[in-house]
């Protein structure tokens, strides 16, 4: 199993940003998918996830309204399409196989991280 991410970068507050998790090593359309990210200094947080035919997504209150998730079965290829970024929206974003769980923890497979930082 193997989950690439790209697209992190440094952008103002009110910027956006598209992350990209290239997925392979497993059937991708069988699995729900997620994002967690990290703050510095802090745990991970759940972000984001869509079910296997990209029908049905959640997300974290703090991102409501502003992030979309997004997936391409035919690609292998899970997205998350950030709007009006705010300084507290910086982190490193993984993408991680699986949907709702009780705690991050529970997530068998983590891509490296892709850097978001936001600030003016």
């Amino acid at each position: 199993v193997q989950l690439v991410e790209s697209g992190g970068g440094m952008v103002q507050p009110g910027g956006s940003l598209t992350l990209s998790c290239a997925a392979s090593g497993f059937t991708f359309s069988s699995y729900d998918m997620s994002w967690v990210r990290q703050a510095p200094g802090k745990g991970p947080e759940w972000v984001s996830t869509i079910n296997t035919g990209g029908s049905s997504t959640s997300y974290t209150d703090s991102v409501k309204g502003r992030f979309t998730i997004t997936r391409d079965n035919a690609k292998n290829t899970l997205y998350l399409q950030m709007r009006s970024l705010k300084p507290e929206d910086t982190a490193l974003y993984y993408c991680v196989r699986g949907g709702l769980v009780p705690t991050v923890d529970e997530y068998d497979y983590w891509g490296q991280g892709t850097q978001v930082t936001v600030s003016s």
